[in-house]
């Protein structure tokens, strides 16, 4: 039981990829807190899930781009768990990975930039800013910012996703060199295409079929391949990894 007697925050944590984060810690013996913005009757779940496995779960309402939420989410974990070692940050905007829709870039206005910007960097800012005090309380505190695998491949309709995550990368490093002295460590994973998610459900079977094409394992990842490597940067095993990007889509990105 890796993550025994451990509290780990989970944003993003009622469906998909966070879903999956939230119940591999749990399966490990880690106390969760399920974030959500809405969907409270989906989170309600998964920290059934979550119970169901040997873990322990606390849910908590709160828009993560939004910093008097967090500031109302961290002193519900103060208050109610008294501890946080380990932050993930994989709430994102809401995106469709469709190639065939989403607009060049001669058409992609500021404004949909400015929402990947929120959802990517400044929930992360919000979050860890909020955060910190907590993850300092005990040494070993771990950070890991979801980011995607289109940073080292870029695709042409994704402008405004792959620039922001682009900029989680660069904030996440600067964090590492910050927090490495007090003890903290910040790490990155970026997937290539998941599925089953949201995000990749208007993904047309072609281009699909085309990445599996590419990819050395030939196929596309699940949410609990991600899960794996989240739970690697958030523990004891990469005590001494601070600053990395860990490409997480079977070989699509080597090096």
């Amino acid at each position: 039981m890796r993550f025994r007697d451990r509290a780990i925050l989970v944003t993003g944590a009622s469906r998909g990829i966070g879903a999956a984060i939230a119940t591999a810690f749990a399966a490990e013996g880690g106390l969760v807190i399920v974030n959500y913005r809405e969907s409270h009757a989906a989170a309600q779940d998964v920290a059934e899930r979550c119970r169901a496995l040997g873990g322990q779960a606390l849910t908590v309402a709160a828009d993560v781009t939004e910093a008097h939420a967090v500031a109302g989410l961290a002193d519900r974990i103060a208050e109610e768990v008294g501890r946080l070692d380990a932050v993930v940050n994989n709430a994102f905007a809401p995106y469709r990975f469709d190639p065939d829709r989403r607009p060049r870039f001669r058409d992609v206005p500021w404004e949909a930039y400015q929402r990947q910007f929120d959802g990517a960097v400044r929930a992360t800012y919000t979050v860890v800013q909020a955060m910190l005090p907590l993850l300092t309380r005990r040494s070993g505190g771990s950070i890991v910012n979801l980011a995607s695998d289109l940073v080292a491949r870029p695709s042409i309709p994704y402008h405004d996703y792959t620039t922001a995550k682009a900029a989680l990368v660069g904030f996440s490093r600067n964090l590492a060199a910050e927090l490495g002295p007090v003890g903290v460590r910040v790490n990155c994973v970026a997937p290539g295409l998941v599925t089953p998610t949201e995000a990749s459900r208007d993904t047309p079977e072609a281009v699909r079929e085309a990445l599996i094409a590419q990819t050395p394992l030939r196929r596309l990842a699940t949410p609990e391949d991600v899960a794996g490597p989240v739970l690697f940067l958030a523990g004891d095993d990469s005590r001494f990894v601070t600053g990395q990007v860990l490409y997480v889509d079977g070989g699509l990105v080597m090096g």
